[in-house]
């Protein structure tokens, strides 16, 4: 707990954050399979070596989604995701923002509709994120 409780602290304050520092952390942590472009199987490093922006529940939740769904509108996600339309939409713009997922917004008449697919970045960044979350799991199951 003393560990992720110093995680969340920001570098110049030292006092607790909202949590956005975490994603800050992941500049100064050491390069890893999760962070890299390089494919094939992760090694299992440290939980401190997870990508990030992914490991986040919501965003997590999103990728997955998308990834065995072509596309979902807000809705969609918002219900299966169980949270609300201002965490949805946070999350999801940081994931876009990364080029993660794609968002096509469009009206049907004059409700607007609001729909995410998962890009090919996005994609490889959870294949990667799986890929060493399997690791950390073989190596703790093996020690």
């Amino acid at each position: 707990m003393a560990r992720r409780a110093s995680l969340v602290r920001g570098p110049e304050s030292g006092e607790p954050g909202d949590g956005d520092e975490m994603e800050k952390t992941s500049s100064r942590l050491p390069a890893s399979s999760a962070s890299s472009g390089a494919s094939g199987p992760a090694t299992p490093g440290s939980a401190l070596d997870l990508d990030r922006l992914i490991h986040e529940r919501i965003r997590l939740g999103i990728l997955s989604a998308l990834a065995v769904h072509d596309t979902l509108t807000f809705n969609d996600l918002k219900h299966l995701l169980e949270t609300t339309d201002g965490n949805l939409s946070v999350h999801a713009r940081k994931l876009e923002d990364a080029g993660y997922i794609d968002c096509a917004k469009r009206f049907e008449g004059r409700v607007p509709k609001t729909e995410y697919r998962l890009a090919a970045p996005g994609r490889r960044a959870l294949e990667r994120y799986l890929d060493h979350m399997e690791a950390l799991i073989h190596a703790t199951r093996h020690a």
